[in-house]
Formats: C-alpha cells, structure tokens, sequence
C-alpha cells in the first residue's frame, strides 16, 4: 500500500485510535485479513467470520509485526477501531485510488472474468507496472484489498467484480471508480438467485452506468456478439468500443483456429492495425477473452503488434482453470474444476475434443451450482453435448445433478460404459485409475462446491499421496 500514517487513515475511516504510541507511524507493507499474510508494516484488518475471529489474532500479528490492528472492538494491542470494518476497509480503498493516479480497469461478466482478468494484466504489464486481483477475490473485501495493494509505482490496476444481485456492482464501483469498464457476456450463473438473465443483466450493466463520460476518458469495452452486452451500450456515457466476431466489432478476430494440441490461433484486428496471435492457454473459447483484453489494451495505448506479443506470450494466472498437465505415461489432465456454469462447461467441453483429436476423452463432470429452476435442463445439456462432440467416456460424480448429466448423454444417445455415474470423488479417481491409458486426456470440471480438484490432483500424483489429494 501506499505509505499512509495510522492518525491518516483513522481520519479517512472515521475510526479511533487505541493503544497506539505513536500515531504518525507509517503503514508500509499490506493491508491483509489472513493472520498469515502478515509481514512488518501491515495492517490487518479483523474480520469476525462464522468459525473464526480475526480479532483473536490481534497479539501475534502486531508481534508478526503488524503496526496496528483493524478492529471492531479495543483488542489490547495498537488498533483503529471502527463500527463496521467491512465499510471501513472500503472508504480506505476509495482513499487510496484516489490518491494514486493510477488508470482503474473493471470487468465483469457471467464468464470467464478470472481467465480474460489474468489476459489483461499480463498484457497490460509488458507496458507498465500493473496490480490485479488476485484469484477471483472479486467481493466487497476482496476487491478492495486488492485496491490497497497498489503502490505509487502502479500505472494500471486491474479489478474484477462479481454481482449475486442487483445493485453490487454499483456498490463496488463506488469503492473503485473505474475508468474502463469491461462486460463480457450475461449467462446463467447464478441465474437461481438472480432470477433471470434480464436481472442479471441489469446487474452486470451497472459497471457502465459508473464510468465517467467519453469526454473524461470513460470508456465501456462490450462484447458485440452478446445482445444483452451490447444493449448495455445505451446505460453509459463512456466511449463504447465492442469486440467480438461480428464484423462491426472495432475489436475482432479473423481466421480463427486451433493447434493439434487445442491452443487458439487467429488474426488480431484493432482500429489501428493487425497482427497474429497463437495462445498458450487452451481452448477456443478464450479467442473472445483475448479480444476483450486486446480492446482494453488499445483503448489504453498500446499497438496490434504489442498486443499479440503479449497475448501469444500470457498463461494461466490463476489455478484449476484449464490447467494442463501432461503425466510422463502420455495421459493428458485438464484441472478446470475451480468453477462451472453452463456457458463455461461447453467451452471446456469444446476444448477437451479440440484436444483430444484422435485420442480417447474423458469427461469428469459435477454439480452446476446455483441454477434454480434450470438445473435440470441445463445438467441435461451438457450430457447431451458430451454426446454430441463425441467425447469417449462420461464420468458424472456427485447426486442427482450428476444423475441428470448422465441421463442427457443416455438420451442423446449414449450406451453401456460410455457415461457412468459415480457416488464420489473417490470412486471417480478409482474408476479412472484403472482404465485410463496412455494417450488419454482428462477433463475435470464442476462447480467449487463440488471440490473435483482433488480428482484432478490424485490423478495427476502417485500412489498414497493421490489418494489423500483425492479425499
């Protein structure tokens, strides 16, 4: 964080100081909310949660060498005490954004927000020094940590948002006023408890509500192939530019392909120029993720050629999406298990028979979380698909969402051991560790709550250590 004294930041939050000597002692190192993270010159800023109690803590921080504790209530050791430390460590946020001068760039969208979020700050980077979430910590603590991460060196800082209603976005924006704002698609996540795709709309569209007009430098980034992305033109004041495939995109791909081995190669298109990109990160659908990260780069400076050198040089940032690992007896596991909806759970699916071109394909599904009324339809879908992209061998684990992966594939046309359903992940990695060969590929994928990573990871290992990973 930028270097701010605890009398400063106990003004900007409203908070009281207690049991601090000297209040002119500069915050130096980062404002953190895991006891772990601490290191000297932090702040942590304690958090009462359904288990734990960050203001337990307060002692062996400040001796891990905190200079002060947030805190709710006097914890015996220096500390700014304030009523709400959620609200407290946003206007903290605010307060530092402010001050920094850095260019604010927020993206949001159903899909795809963490993979395109890692694109743009590694292209974003090879131009100037970039700060960007971290994961998916993409909430009201998450983002603004983030935030406070940033230093004076930071030329770009990158947010990613999430929304699980209506008026969050606009919420967060307040916290980090962006600059550009990006929306990459409206889909089905979370459609169970928005109620809709139009809601959840009217959620994501929030991000170009809160930029500054065209004439101030605001500028909306929407993806022109998603007609609910591109209505949201009509909610800003910002500069719209859009990407896409379609051919009224300022922003587009031309002569879009895949390598043998499934990474994405196409021609890259800007209002100033052309240059080919081939990805190391796999799969088709991250052409559209490139494009948006392309968008904002120009929009920010940056050339066609500085771009795709940029792009053709990005990988994965963040775990357990479409991470590849190539076992030494030839059989190929793609860990995409950190999250799954409909939309993401076809893209993999395409990824994995773009992969496995001549190869036996194996799909280990899970739970969609969060799909109210849809779940059975959607869960249906994506056994059908399996079917139709002809991927060999369908492995749903879990409970009746499982079922209903199952019995789509049965539908369309599936037989015998072609699909399966298992209880567990345990019986997932038993099952596949006796039948799967060299040569094999492997996707593993649900939703977070379903925990398929473990699959993923005794695959990937050996032994008594697979099975534990496994558990």
């Amino acid at each position: 964080m930028i270097a701010l004294s605890l009398a400063e930041i106990a003004a900007v939050i409203g908070g009281q100081t207690h049991d601090i000597p000297d209040p002119s002692v500069n915050v130096t190192g980062p404002v953190v909310r895991d006891s772990r993270e601490v290191v000297p010159g932090s702040l942590f800023a304690a958090f009462v949660g359904e288990r734990v109690d960050g203001h337990d803590y307060a002692a062996a921080v400040v001796e891990a060498g905190a200079v002060a504790v947030l805190a709710s209530r006097p914890v015996g050791v220096p500390a700014i005490v304030v009523e709400d430390v959620q609200a407290a460590l946003g206007a903290l946020a605010r307060h530092v954004v402010q001050r920094l001068g850095a260019t604010l760039v927020a993206l949001t969208g159903s899909a795809g927000k963490t993979s395109t979020k890692d694109l743009i700050a590694q292209v974003l980077r090879s131009k100037a020094p970039t700060v960007f979430t971290p994961g998916s910590l993409n909430n009201e603590i998450g983002l603004p940590l983030t935030a406070l991460s940033a230093t004076e060196e930071t030329k770009f800082l990158v947010l990613e948002m999430g929304a699980r209603g209506i008026g969050h976005i606009r919420y967060l924006a307040g916290l980090t006023p962006p600059k550009v704002g990006l929306v990459l698609n409206v889909g089905s996540a979370h459609i169970g408890e928005f109620g809709g795709r139009e809601q959840i709309a009217q959620a994501k569209g929030e991000l170009v509500e809160s930029l500054p007009a065209a004439q101030d430098g605001g500028a909306a980034i929407l993806n022109a192939d998603d007609p609910l992305v591109r209505e949201m033109a009509s909610r800003t004041k910002a500069k719209v530019v859009l990407f896409g495939e379609s051919a009224e995109a300022d922003v587009r791909a031309e002569n879009v392909r895949l390598t043998d081995s499934g990474q994405p190669c196409f021609r890259l298109h800007t209002p100033s120029g052309a240059s080919d990109v081939t990805m190391r990160l796999y799969g088709e659908h991250h052409v559209s993720n490139a494009l948006a990260a392309a968008a904002v780069a120009h929009e920010l400076g940056m050339s066609a050629a500085e771009i795709a050198t940029a792009l053709s040089g990005a990988g994965s940032l963040s775990r357990w999406r479409m991470e590849v690992t190539e076992r030494p007896d030839g059989v190929t596991i793609v860990n995409d298990a950190y999250n799954a909806n409909p939309e993401s759970m076809r893209a993999a699916l395409r990824a994995l028979a773009a992969m496995g071109k001549g190869r036996r394909t194996w799909a280990v599904l899970g739970k969609m979380a969060e799909l109210g009324d849809e779940a059975l339809a959607e869960h249906d879908a994506v056994g059908r698909l399996a079917v139709r992209l002809n991927v060999s061998k369908l492995v749903a684990v879990g409970g009746i969402e499982a079922s209903w992966l199952q019995l789509g594939a049965y539908n369309e046309g599936s037989w015998g051991e072609e699909s399966v359903h298992v209880s567990d992940a345990q019986a997932a990695v038993d099952l596949l560790r006796s039948e799967l060969r060299p040569g094999d590929v492997v996707l593993v994928k649900a939703s977070r709550s379903v925990g398929l990573e473990g699959v993923a990871q005794a695959l990937v290992e050996t032994g008594a250590e697979g099975e534990v990973a496994a558990r």
